[in-house]
Parts: C-alpha cells; sequence; structure tokens
C-alpha cells in the first residue's frame, strides 16, 4: 500500500513549483502559492512552512492540489510505490 513521503513545507512548495505554482504572500508559517491558468483563472493553495508536515496535513495538501493538477502526476511526489 503506498505510502505518503515524509517532506517538509520547503519540499512541498518545490514540488508544487514544478507545476506553476509560485508563491505570492507569506505571513509566518502558512505561504499562500497561486497558480494561474491560461485562461487566466488563479488557483490557490496554502502550504506551511514546517521542517516536516504531519501525514494529515501532507494528505490535504495532495487533495487540494489534486483538484488543479492531474493526481498520477503529482503522486510520485508525495506517495511511495
Amino acid at each position: 500500500m503506498p505510502r505518503l513521503h515524509k517532506l517538509s513545507g520547503d519540499e512541498v512548495i518545490a514540488v508544487l513549483g514544478r507545476f506553476g505554482c509560485a508563491d505570492y504572500r507569506q505571513r509566518g508559517s502558512p505561504v499562500k502559492l497561486r497558480r494561474t491558468t491560461a485562461d487566466g483563472e488563479d488557483q490557490p493553495m496554502t502550504v506551511s512552512r514546517h521542517h516536516e508536515l504531519d501525514i494529515g496535513t501532507l494528505h490535504a495538501i495532495f487533495r487540494q492540489a489534486s483538484r488543479f493538477i492531474p493526481e498520477e502526476e503529482l503522486r510520485p511526489h508525495f506517495y511511495t510505490d
């Protein structure tokens, strides 16, 4: 059964950056990312910048990102085989 990798907030931000997400605001730990589609629609996401994110937090970020990015492209970055 696939398991979530242990990732830091910076690693998750880097993964999402590969898919066109860029940080546009930070106040404290949470970083707000934004991805703009070709038709001009903004797709916002929030990631906490911690040394290691909890499994539940990672799962929530994965679900949030999979609304905008195909799940089969995200899965290798978040889950083990």
